[in-house]
């Protein structure tokens, strides 16, 4: 037993141990005639106590298990064939000694030698075992009795040992890869998403500028909506009243909502139809009594919305209504009531809204270009991406881009006169006395100046051209770009407080619509301030008159009037048809 042990345990080590083809076979002859004149002795003696082997006496040992491994296949096929699974490339010239059909077998690759060789047995590649360098081998005595032995007989495999060992395979190029990493591709689908929802709503808000001035209103009422919804839609996070939220919600919050919503936008649309299509409103006699009495209905309107929330008060229910109260109004006064300015930017002349809007974009984008080129110092808290470069050099970018940006679109009169018609499109011959502020105009240089640039030159220069509009630009880019991001950063306040990154997913990529608007609000209620108080020219209007006419006269005396006016215009030579 002791015998079979050891032979066993040299098999082992056999296959762990890379052949060098230095020993010849006259030293493994030598070693054989040696084990046969010790066996007698040997088997009678103790076991030598465990002697250190040198390397080439274990190269010996790894030999001789190999030709016992063989010899017991032969011995297992006696027809001469023989399985080898697991044969190192030294085996297959020593395997002819038994049969020629060993020269099929492939080569098993050469093991590395470890400080703990794991040896794969034979019959089972899944189950390793580890053989510590460090253990002290058998005696030589006790391999040299081994080798004289007759070999034993082996022991039936049992079915796990007997099944066929499937090849392993090196692993392909594409499993070492490795693996993606899933946040950077969620990014760049983000990008991706974030790029192509931003040239989509380009092409949405160029074509509704080409279509006419009607289709622009809609697009802001559009605007505002969703973002009445988003912000009235956050009241809910502040609730801290658990009870509430396990009582349930005010049936009529939601409908009182949207019925204060729809009230302000009839006063205030109101209030912009009548201003400026009187020549339209006062002619017709059914929109008379509208026009009219336009700020009592309003008015009506709201009250009967107060006496709606008083009478859906309940004890269990007062402190969220009345948050929700103020809530709501607050949201009216930020989004309705600046919506409403826009508006009125859009009926002074498509310029008043294109312009600044194209402002508020560039300067977003500047600071972004900025911000990630040489951007290094923070600027706000509020908004940890933003820095003093990029604030700075999009600053500078605005202006310059306001520059010609405005004077591009000056040009057009479809872009600079006021509505009178709201069938109008881009390619309508639209034809207006233009506003002062667009008319070209010279100014004298100074004397002195006007040499020295001549001097300069070689060229005469007395005058340089110019048009009031270019002020106007650069107060606008100086609004957008020092005052109206501040928008924005309230935003930002706004989200912080509430702890979420977006005000709603209403535009891919982007998030709501209340992170694209934030600073457009700002910025278009600067724009109408700035041109009605600045800009706007009060000339009489035929609207205008015959808005005095009537509401101020009655039916007789606008009988009167047209009779005095009639003959006037024949006393002028202007005929005049019954």
């Amino acid at each position: 037993m002791a015998q079979s042990r050891f032979a066993s345990r040299s098999m082992f080590a056999a296959l762990s141990v890379e052949s060098s083809g230095e020993e010849s076979e006259e030293e493994i002859s030598e070693s054989e005639v040696k084990s046969s004149a010790t066996t007698s002795s040997a088997a009678t003696e103790p076991p030598a106590p465990p002697v250190k082997m040198s390397k080439t006496a274990m190269k010996k040992a790894a030999k001789a298990a190999r030709l016992e491994k063989l010899n017991s296949l032969a011995a297992e096929k006696p027809n001469g064939e023989i399985t080898a699974k697991a044969v190192s490339s030294s085996d297959l010239a020593e395997a002819n000694l038994f049969s020629g059909n060993l020269e099929d077998l492939e080569p098993e690759p050469p093991v590395e030698l470890a400080d703990e060789a794991t040896v794969v047995s034979n019959h089972a590649l899944e189950h390793p075992v580890t053989i510590p360098l460090e253990a002290a081998p058998p005696s030589k005595d006790s391999m040299e009795h081994s080798y004289s032995e007759p070999t034993p007989e082996p022991e039936p495999l049992s079915e796990l040992e007997a099944s066929p060992i499937a090849p392993i395979e090196a692993p392909s190029s594409k499993q070492d890869a490795p693996p993606s990493d899933p946040e950077n591709v969620k990014k760049r689908q983000n990008i991706f998403t974030r790029t192509l929802w931003t040239f989509i709503m380009i092409g949405v808000f160029i074509g509704l500028l080409l279509m006419g001035h009607a289709y622009m209103v809609l697009l802001v009422m559009l605007c505002q909506t969703l973002v009445y919804r988003e912000v009235t839609a956050l009241f809910v996070l502040a609730q801290s009243d658990k009870r509430d939220e396990v009582e349930g919600k005010d049936p009529w919050s939601k409908t009182l909502n949207w019925y204060f919503f729809a009230a302000t936008n009839y006063f205030l649309y109101g209030e912009s139809i009548i201003y400026y299509f009187k020549h339209v409103v006062f002619s017709e006699a059914q929109l008379l009594p509208f026009a009219t009495n336009h700020r009592l209905i309003s008015f009506a309107l709201y009250t009967i919305g107060l006496m709606g929330f008083v009478l859906s008060l309940q004890k269990r229910y007062l402190r969220k209504q009345f948050g929700l109260f103020c809530w709501v109004h607050m949201s009216l006064l930020l989004i309705v009531v600046s919506s409403h300015f826009i508006v009125n930017n859009i009926l002074e002349g498509l310029i008043w809204f294109w312009v600044p809007a194209s402002l508020v974009i560039c300067n977003d984008v500047f600071a972004y270009i900025w911000g990630m080129s040489i951007g290094r110092t923070p600027l706000i808290k509020l908004s940890p991406k933003k820095t003093v470069e990029g604030f700075v050099g999009a600053f500078i970018s605005t202006v310059l881009f306001s520059l010609l940006w405005g004077s591009y679109f000056m040009r057009f009169n479809y872009m600079i006169c006021p509505v009178h018609d709201l069938g109008v499109s881009a390619w309508s011959n639209v034809q207006c006395v233009p506003n002062p502020v667009f008319v070209w105009k010279d100014w004298q240089i100074p004397t002195p100046l006007a040499t020295v640039l001549s001097t300069t030159l070689q060229k005469q220069i007395t005058s340089i051209s110019y048009v009031p509009y270019h002020l106007h630009l650069l107060s606008m880019s100086f609004f957008a770009s020092l005052v109206a991001p501040f928008g924005g950063f309230f935003a930002s306040g706004f989200k912080r407080a509430f702890n979420i990154k977006d005000f709603g997913h209403s535009i891919p990529g982007h998030g709501g619509m209340t992170d694209r608007m934030d600073c457009q609000f700002l910025m278009g209620v600067f724009t109408y301030v700035y041109y009605s108080s600045l800009i706007r020219q009060h000339n009489v209007t035929v609207g205008s008159i015959l808005q005095k006419i009537v509401s101020g006269l009655s039916v007789n005396e606008q009988l009167e009037l047209i009779v005095d006016l009639k003959k006037y215009l024949e006393g002028m030579g202007v005929s005049v048809p019954c």
